[in-house]
């Protein structure tokens, strides 16, 4: 018996995404050679030859993992490190293209870091949330990271205005707590009224096990926001809150919070394994420790995909 269908999925990435100019080839290469690109891949797969053509992206493998399980998902594109404002319109772009392409009147959100930003306003400022059935939120910084508000005021300011005529990146002011306190409060309202099912993941990881790279982002947060964190956003930010309540009283809506079965940094959180996680980690010092420890990951976003054809069965 085929396997109950539901809502198709985007995958909304966060800030300053890594992958940025692998996914611009991919894009400008099926642009070009229209199927022949995806073609090319079907032919090497026959030949025996093993190709995950998400296996560099932003989400490594995971779109490939859940389109395995029956699930039909696709990966969204917004700019680099815009404000919420822009990037959450570049979303609503993204997600019409799919509900278009896929004739669905509803999508599921499976969102990563600022992408859960992005997607929080989409829904409540850019009317779609009769589009949207569910956003689950991985890594988000609901209340903001005391990170930005640390770079910012060392030096981070000067930066977005002096490289600000080439790149834009305001978004970073975004993530401070002040103005996710000042997000919160704007939305709240909007959020608590409409029909959107709402869902957090929290990770985090000891500090030895975090990417090296988000060590001192670690160790700020932790001495800031006296919390466990991913590197970037503490447990609490992650978690959002338990309901959201209209100021007038008369909406109510539960949030359902859940944390990773896997210890992850925000790095880990999209599928990507570091050497970092041998630290402690015996059952991982094997040959096969990376394919391990990413499939763990992917295994995570096959759970919540499963979990919400159970809630939205079409």
């Amino acid at each position: 018996m085929p396997a109950q269908k539901t809502y198709p999925i985007a995958l909304a990435h966060g800030i300053a995404r890594f992958d940025f100019l692998n996914d611009a080839i991919e894009r400008e290469s099926r642009k070009l050679f229209g199927d022949v690109f995806d073609r090319i891949l079907l032919h090497l797969a026959n030949q025996g030859l093993s190709v995950v053509a998400d296996g560099l992206h932003y989400f490594r493998g995971i779109e490939s993992f859940l389109e395995a399980d029956g699930f039909d998902v696709q990966a969204t594109f917004v700019r680099f490190a815009n404000s919420v404002a822009d990037r959450s319109a570049d979303l609503r772009a993204e997600v019409n293209r799919i509900l278009q392409e896929t004739k669905s009147p509803k999508i599921h959100i499976i969102a990563h870091s600022m992408g859960g930003l992005d997607a929080r306003a989409m829904i409540a400022r850019l009317g779609m949330a009769e589009r949207v059935a569910s956003l689950t939120t991985i890594g988000t910084p609901h209340h903001g990271t005391s990170f930005a508000d640390f770079k910012l005021t060392h030096g981070g300011s000067d930066l977005i205005n002096l490289v600000g005529k080439a790149i834009d990146l305001n978004g970073f002011n975004d993530l401070t707590r002040d103005a996710c306190q000042k997000f919160n409060d704007a939305v709240r309202d909007s959020e608590a009224a409409n029909g959107v099912f709402y869902q957090t993941y929290a990770s985090s990881e000891d500090r030895e096990a975090v990417f090296v790279f988000l060590q001192m982002a670690w160790d700020i947060i932790k001495k800031e926001e006296q919390d466990d964190n991913d590197g970037l956003v503490s447990l609490k930010s992650q978690a959002w809150q338990p309901e959201i309540v209209s100021a007038d009283g008369k909406h109510k809506k539960q949030i359902v919070q859940k944390k990773f079965t896997v210890a992850a940094d925000h790095l880990n959180e999209v599928g990507w394994w570091d050497l970092n996680e041998l630290h402690g980690m015996n059952v991982f010092k094997a040959p096969g420790a990376r394919e391990r420890y990413e499939t763990k990951i992917r295994e995570i976003y096959r759970d919540i995909a499963r979990d919400l054809r159970t809630r939205f069965p079409v």
